[in-house]
Order: C-alpha cells, then sequence, then structure tokens
C-alpha cells in the first residue's frame, strides 16, 4: 500500500482530467459479463429495496440509506437503514448521519438534509432515480479508479465540493465516450474494482 497519499487537486488540469477519463474507461471495460450486468442491477436493485423497507415510499427508504451509508460497507449499510425502519430507531452510525436518518423518516425531504452535491446527496438521486443522467457518486472505490490509486484507508479529501465535482466531471464525461449514463458507469466499475480489492 502506498504510504503518505497527497490527495488529488480539487481542479484537474487538462492532462489529469484525461487520465481520470481513461482510467475510468479502462476499468468499466475489464468488466466481465457478469460483473456489467450486477453493476447495471445496482441501482434499480437498491431502489427496490429501499422501498421494501419503507414499505413503498422509495425517497424515505432511499434517503435513510444514503444518510446511513458514509464509511460503512453496503451490506452493513442496508442493515442500518433496514433496522431503522423496523424498529423506529436509527443507530449503529455516528450521531451526524443518524440524526439525518431519523428527520427523513420524520418526513423530512431527504435533498433538504442531505448536504447537496455530496456522496450520500448523489447515492440518494441515483436510487430514487436509476436513470438519472446527472447524479455521480463518488465514494472512496470512485475515486481510487479515476485516480488510479488504491488508497486505503488514506483521505482522499472528498469533502471538498471542487474536488468532487472533478471527479463527478471525469465519470461523466467517461459515461459520454461510452455511450452509458455516469450511475451505469461508476456502478460496473465499482464492481470490478471491490470485487478485485477481495
Amino acid at each position: 500500500m502506498p504510504q503518505n497519499l497527497n490527495l488529488i487537486p480539487t481542479v484537474a488540469d487538462d492532462a489529469t482530467h484525461a487520465r481520470y477519463v481513461a482510467n475510468i474507461i479502462a476499468k468499466y471495460r475489464e468488466a466481465t459479463p457478469d460483473q456489467a450486468a450486477r453493476g447495471r442491477a445496482w441501482y434499480p436493485t437498491a431502489r427496490q429495496l429501499a422501498a421494501m423497507m419503507a414499505e413503498g415510499n422509495v425517497r424515505a427508504g432511499a434517503g435513510v440509506i444514503a444518510a446511513l451509508s458514509p464509511q460503512k460497507a453496503w451490506a452493513y449499510n442496508v442493515r442500518l437503514a433496514g433496522q431503522a425502519f423496523e424498529t423506529g430507531e436509527v443507530r449503529g452510525h455516528v450521531k451526524d448521519a443518524c440524526g439525518k436518518a431519523e428527520r427523513i423518516m420524520l418526513g423530512a425531504d431527504p435533498l433538504d438534509v442531505l448536504p447537496a452535491d455530496s456522496k450520500t446527496w448523489n447515492f440518494f438521486r441515483c436510487i430514487v432515480d436509476p436513470e438519472d443522467a446527472e447524479a455521480v457518486v463518488i465514494d472512496r472505490h470512485a475515486h481510487d479508479i479515476a485516480v488510479g490509486v488504491v488508497y486505503g484507508d488514506a483521505d482522499r479529501g472528498l469533502g471538498a465540493k471542487r474536488r468532487y465535482a472533478t471527479l463527478s466531471h471525469a465519470y461523466r464525461e467517461a459515461a459520454r465516450q461510452l455511450g452509458e449514463i455516469p450511475s451505469v458507469v461508476q456502478a460496473v466499475s465499482w464492481v470490478v474494482q471491490v470485487e478485485r480489492e477481495r
């Protein structure tokens, strides 16, 4: 594992942007037919799950899943959200994440609760509408795919809106070149990356 990894620039020059796009496209193209199928089904399946756990209220289900997603593996994220709807109590995460999930469960619009243009905000959008052509989820795996380096537990600085926007722009451009929507490119690439890291 590389040590002392630096944060990427908040704004990429043309060459860096082109490298990010090329890395994303390369990872997407590594997908086996099975990985590609699972990546394509990722957000539609998450939408069904959100509707099921929130008794048909997709927005609430997706909002709680998104609020409880930071720094959590998908299976644990789903378990926390499911338990919150089953018991009416949100537990198992930091106070801020639990508070956001509670507000959503009490009827607040997730887009008013989740920070605009953040990972959780975009995650919510992709789950609610898997065909959203603008939303891009940039988590640690999406970052590492674009940058071409696995950062492990190192900070990626994704809380910086300009850095997040830079990576989102790279995924949108990769999607345009591939004739796909960004969420599909991100999800297929994510499946490949996560399965390689195991």
